[in-house]
């Protein structure tokens, strides 16, 4: 009996144990979080003059995968090669998943001497001071950044805008920042079909390296129609360990230029004239000149005008009101014995006329 009561002591201690298994029990205590922010890891500078401007993305969690509930007070340092990182910033704070900025402006020793590698980083800290690391390095350059362009000036061609400026330091680069004034109105029709023109993006910069030195630059991306308004500033551009950096000057005062289309078509080239008679026998007796030229192929073309004159008279208009579509013209209004002088010229959609190409002269045989 005794052996009994034991045995069903025993199962009965199972039971309970395997009961309390299948409650659950609980696991060993968690730590608790120390609710520090995930590193930075897009950070990026770039300088300007005296200032350097760095921008990140502020993480939404924390080192836990916690979500991050208060904004985050982050600290800014910078560093001069190998040396020590220094504080360039205290006392910020930005909200979690912010699209943060701050703005350095460069101790004097830093905006002097020889161009140099100047490296960044941003450190997220908790409310103990306490951070998971530095972020990542974004490197810019310290030094003399080159002098300003004071004397920027735009002039209009036909193949664009000629921007024109004093040269100054050897080596740097010129960059040219565009805005579009006249950006479409919301609901504006636009052009559709595969040889339509995209939409123009409101802003462009243009960097001028091997002719910077000349002192002007072609744009040949403006539209004719359109007010732009450009800025130019000095460029030095440096190779450190197999990246380009650029130290850039201040941007010079702002200059507006409406680009309109004033400019005629190019004047037509090659004119040949080659008289015709009537064949032997031929219901037609009145012979002819047939004119060709090489086409011109600017867009805005709407045609050619066709001159002629004999010696010592004025040009006349021979050609219909309507311009000439092709290059090449019939002339019918001709005597045998006579010879006749022509010219042609290209008029664009505008009215606007070229000059009158080279001469070309034919003599109509005698029958």
């Amino acid at each position: 009996m005794k052996a009994a009561h034991r045995l069903g002591l025993t199962a009965a201690g199972l039971a309970l144990a395997v009961a309390l298994q299948s409650c659950g029990t609980p696991g060993a205590p968690q730590p608790p979080s120390l609710n520090l922010p995930d590193r930075v890891t897009d950070l990026a500078a770039t300088r300007a003059g005296g200032l350097v401007t760095l921008t990140w993305t502020m993480p939404r969690r924390n080192t836990d995968k916690l979500l991050l509930k208060s904004r985050v007070p982050a600290r800014v340092c910078r560093k001069e090669g190998a040396g020590p990182c220094e504080q360039a910033g205290s006392g910020l704070e930005y909200a979690p998943g912010a699209a943060a900025t701050f703005t350095d402006r460069l101790p004097p020793e830093l905006t002097a001497g020889a161009p140099r590698a100047l490296t960044y980083f941003v450190e997220l800290i908790n409310r103990r001071q306490r951070s998971a690391g530095l972020s990542n390095g974004a490197t810019t350059l310290a030094g003399g950044a080159p002098g300003p362009v004071a004397d920027l000036r735009l002039e209009v061609r036909k193949p664009g805008v000629v921007a024109i400026w004093t040269p100054g330091q050897p080596g740097a680069a010129i960059r040219l920042r565009r805005n579009l004034l006249t950006p479409p109105q919301p609901g504006a029709e636009t052009h559709s079909g595969p040889l339509a023109p995209g939409r123009e993006p409101l802003e462009e910069n243009l960097l001028v390296e091997s002719d910077a030195k000349l002192g002007r630059a072609l744009d040949k991306t403006v539209r004719f129609g359109e007010t732009y308004e450009y800025r130019a500033q000095r460029v030095i551009r440096v190779d450190v360990d197999g990246h380009t950096l650029e130290l850039d000057g201040e941007l010079s005062a702002p200059v507006r230029v409406d680009v309109l289309d004033i400019f005629p078509p190019a004047v037509p080239a090659g004119l040949a004239a080659v008289a015709t008679l009537p064949a032997p026998g031929a219901s037609q007796e009145q012979p002819s000149i047939d004119l060709s030229w090489q086409p011109d192929t600017e867009a805005d073309l709407a045609g050619y005008i066709v001159y002629r004159r004999e010696e010592g008279e004025e040009w006349q208009r021979i050609s219909p009101a309507q311009p000439v579509v092709g290059p090449a013209f019939h002339d019918a209004n001709v005597e045998a014995g006579h010879t006749y002088v022509y010219a042609v010229s290209a008029i664009d959609q505008k009215g606007h006329e070229s000059a009158k190409s080279a001469e070309a002269q034919e003599t109509v045989p005698n029958q």
